[in-house]
């Protein structure tokens, strides 16, 4: 199994409501492909943070095995939700781990 944890920034030039919508629309994305990717077993996305986060989103994911994270990451649907992502965030951190 593999663990996949990315944090995002938003940028800083999005209002407070479009944050908010940026944010659900992200969520609803990640959280849409459980069951639409050979390999995905797990996925989640944090977007309630408390004052003293200093990061908007994060993704804690969980697949198969190494193979099914590099599938689940050309996957065309994970693709364009990604594309999104990339148009409201300014940064990206991610962390992948074999459990």
């Amino acid at each position: 199994m593999v663990r996949h944890i990315i944090i995002w920034t938003l940028k800083s030039d999005l209002s407070e409501q479009e944050k908010t919508n940026a944010l659900i629309k992200a969520k609803r994305g990640l959280e849409g492909l459980k069951g639409r990717i050979d390999g995905l077993e797990e996925i989640s996305v944090q977007i309630d943070n408390l004052e003293s986060s200093n990061a908007d989103m994060l993704l804690d994911s969980t697949l198969a095995d190494e193979a099914a994270l590099a599938a689940y990451q050309k996957n065309p649907d994970h693709l364009e939700v990604a594309k999104f992502i990339k148009e409201i965030t300014c940064d990206r951190k991610c962390i992948d781990y074999l459990l």
